[in-house]
């Protein structure tokens, strides 16, 4: 079906311009003020609408193979596609773990055989995915991985990272590094601040966070490695990123939404509100809008982790960590940033489609003629309440739940295919 993308805002090169969009068998013939004629194409009306590169997010957890029960690759990607991602990349934490191409392979063919939109698996840094002992098969995954992470876990041994460091600047691939000392962390599960102590939980320190962070900015300064820190929550992670950039070493890193919107003040005994690194102080909140809007922090990804309802229901001490995200990121981040004047729309897809695919090189950061037709329609003007029970993925925990979002997607394609829509044509 060719399409014609008609009366929307479309970025471009850093700017929104009033343009229209020609696809045809799946690639993007012309974006123009006025689209070349003799097209047969169905018209798509796009009038107050955003027509943005396909959103791209480095950090998910599909858990497949392994963990059907709470996602699969198919319930993930249908879950991205309703966000307007057609680009992710999924976490190690699986069974079996990406340690080789053998066990890598696992999660390829499943990928290739159910997923709707483009996945991109981390290889695991170490062999058994624990942050301990030795190094993964990097050098076998490499040409099938964006990069190297033991998310859900902090590689605790100095030499052991930097030997990662050494070996995946050779390969040319990045280390996204989930940043825990775990000797800090004292049994906590949420921030030790003030809602944990006047409510007798344990809490986890940001030290715990920025230690590992400042100890690995000195091994990328030293081995020249790509270094990606995951989910920021901390003001002093924020402070250590911004010196290391200005020293000219090699690091980007992400925060996720449910940092940037709420707090430790907004906690709830539920299990919905539980997630690792936790929701920290309003200070630590400040300190990474503050990173956003000065670059900082590179870009935003959701750290999407589903667990079945079970795991969830055992309040902030006793359920499993993890929130799920790819279908609210995009409209709480426009509701709660843009509409409140935090950002601009140009930084919002800047943070989450153009420096995500730039940094992991993952193509598609631009709409423009001769390349595929990767991107997604956005109604700005819709608000709509979240509510799970809409959900695409297995999961339903969101700290989101209840709250006013606003930036509905009402069309995605990936690699030229309709993979979301809710338009009539």
């Amino acid at each position: 079906m060719d399409l014609l993308l008609k009366g929307g805002r479309v970025y471009r090169s850093g700017s929104f311009e009033n343009e229209d969009v020609v696809i045809s068998d799946g690639v993007v013939i012309d974006v123009d003020k006025f689209p070349s004629s003799g097209h047969s194409s169905v018209v798509v009306d796009c009038s107050n609408k955003i027509i943005v590169p396909g959103l791209a997010d480095v950090h998910v957890h599909f858990r497949e193979p392994g963990f059907s029960y709470k996602e699969t690759i198919y319930t993930g990607t249908m879950a991205a596609a309703r966000g307007g991602y057609t680009a992710v990349c999924t976490m190690p934490n699986l069974d079996p773990a990406p340690v080789d191409k053998t066990t890598l392979d696992a999660q390829l063919d499943l990928i290739k055989s159910d997923g709707r939109v483009k996945v991109y698996p981390f290889g695991a840094i170490t062999s058994d995915q624990s942050g301990r002992g030795r190094l993964s098969a990097m050098e076998e995954m490499a040409p099938y991985v964006a990069g190297f992470s033991d998310d859900g876990k902090g590689v605790q041994d100095e030499a052991l990272m930097e030997e990662a460091m050494l070996k995946a600047k050779s390969l040319g691939k990045v280390i996204s590094a989930h940043c825990e000392d775990e000797s800090l962390l004292d049994g906590g599960y949420i921030h030790k601040g003030e809602y944990a102590l006047k409510n007798g939980h344990r809490g986890i320190c940001s030290e715990s966070e920025w230690k590992q962070v400042e100890r690995d900015i000195q091994l990328a300064r030293k081995t020249g490695c790509a270094y990606h820190v995951c989910h920021v929550s901390t003001g002093e992670s924020v402070e250590l990123i911004r010196a290391a950039k200005k020293d000219g070493v090699d690091i980007t890193c992400e925060t996720a939404p449910h940092y940037l919107i709420l707090c430790d003040e907004d906690l709830q005994e539920d299990g919905r509100f539980k997630m690792n690194p936790p929701l920290r102080s309003r200070e630590d909140r400040q300190a990474l809008i503050e990173g956003i809007q000065d670059g900082t922090v590179d870009m935003i990804a959701t750290d999407h982790a589903p667990h079945s309802a079970a795991e969830k229901a055992g309040g902030l001490s006793g359920s499993a960590f993890g929130v799920v995200g790819l279908e609210t990121a995009f409209p709480m981040l426009y509701r709660y940033l843009v509409a409140e004047e935090v950002i601009s729309p140009e930084k919002l897809i800047e943070l989450m489609a153009v420096r995500p695919r730039q940094r992991f090189g993952i193509r598609g950061s631009e709409i423009g003629a001769g390349v595929s037709a990767d991107l997604a329609v956005f109604d700005i003007n819709s608000r709509q309440t979240v509510r799970p029970s809409e959900f695409c993925t297995k999961g339903r925990s969101t700290p989101f739940e209840g709250m006013e979002s606003q930036g509905k997607c009402v069309l995605t394609i990936s690699e030229g295919n309709i993979v979301w829509n809710t338009l009539s044509f």
